[in-house]
C-alpha cells in the first residue's frame, strides 16, 4: 500500500475515534468530518482489513482497529503538545504539523516524546491522550520538560503550560487566583501545603491540585 493511501486510511481511523468520543460514529458524520469523497470506499477497505465493522450507517472499530486508531490519536495529540508547548507554535500551525507527525512517529519516538513532556493527560484542546506503556512505567530516562507542579523543586520558577483538573470548578478557582496557562509562578514550599507566588500574591494549594497543574521550568 502506498503512503498516500495508508495516510488516508489512518486519518479515517482517527476520525472514527474522535467521533466516537463525542457519542457515536456514522458514515454520514465521517463524510462531513473528513470531507473525503471516497469515505465509503475507504471504509469498505478498512472492513476488508479487519479494522472496522459496518452495521448499516453505524461504524464500529474492531479490536485491531481500536489498537491502530488509539496509536494514531496518541501520536497526533502528543505531537500537538510538543509543537504547542515546546516550539510554541500557533494553534493552526501546531494542528497542521501534528497531522503530518501522526503518520511518521515510530512507537519508540512516540514514547520518548511522551516521557519528555511528562506524560501529559490531555492535548492543548483538552482531549484525552491515550496512555502508553511508558505512562504506566513512568520512565525517567529522558528528563521531562513539562511536569506536574508537585514535582517541581522548591525555589524554582516555572510557567504554567496546562491544567488538567478533575473538577471544572477548580479551573475557575485557580483562574481567580491568577493561576492560568501562560502565567509564571515561583514555588516557595511543598509541605504541609504547596505555596506559590504569582505576581505579588502568595497562594496555598492542596497537593491534589498541585498534581493537576503542569508546568515548564524557566529558572531553577
Amino acid at each position: 500500500m502506498h503512503g498516500g493511501r495508508r495516510k488516508r486510511l489512518e486519518e479515517l481511523l482517527e476520525g472514527i475515534w474522535t467521533l466516537r468520543e463525542a457519542g457515536s460514529c456514522t458514515t454520514g458524520e465521517l463524510k462531513a468530518q473528513t470531507g473525503e469523497a471516497e469515505t465509503e470506499e475507504l471504509l469498505e477497505e478498512l472492513q476488508d482489513m479487519g479494522m472496522v465493522v459496518l452495521r448499516g450507517e453505524q461504524v464500529e472499530l474492531t479490536p485491531e482497529g481500536e489498537r491502530r486508531a488509539r496509536e494514531i490519536v496518541r501520536r497526533h495529540r502528543l505531537a500537538e503538545r510538543l509543537l504547542s508547548d515546546v516550539l510554541e507554535l500557533s494553534d493552526p500551525l501546531a494542528e497542521s504539523h501534528a497531522c503530518e507527525f501522526e503518520h511518521l512517529l515510530s512507537p519508540e519516538v512516540t514514547d520518548s516524546v511522551c516521557t519528555f513532556l511528562g506524560h501529559p493527560p490531555t492535548c492543548p484542546h483538552g482531549k484525552p491522550i491515550p496512555r502508553g506503556e511508558c505512562c504506566s512505567r513512568f520512565r525517567r530516562e529522558v528528563s521531562p520538560l513539562v511536569m506536574p507542579l508537585s514535582e517541581l523543586e522548591v525555589g524554582a520558577e516555572a510557567k504554567i503550560v496546562f491544567i488538567s483538573p478533575r473538577r471544572h470548578s477548580t479551573l475557575d478557582r485557580l483562574a481567580s487566583l491568577g493561576l492560568i496557562p501562560g502565567s509564571t509562578l515561583h514555588l516557595h514550599q511543598k509541605s504541609p501545603a504547596f505555596v506559590v507566588r504569582v505576581g505579588e500574591s502568595e497562594v496555598a494549594l492542596d497537593p491534589e491540585v498541585a498534581r493537576e497543574i503542569y508546568v515548564k521550568r524557566t529558572r531553577r
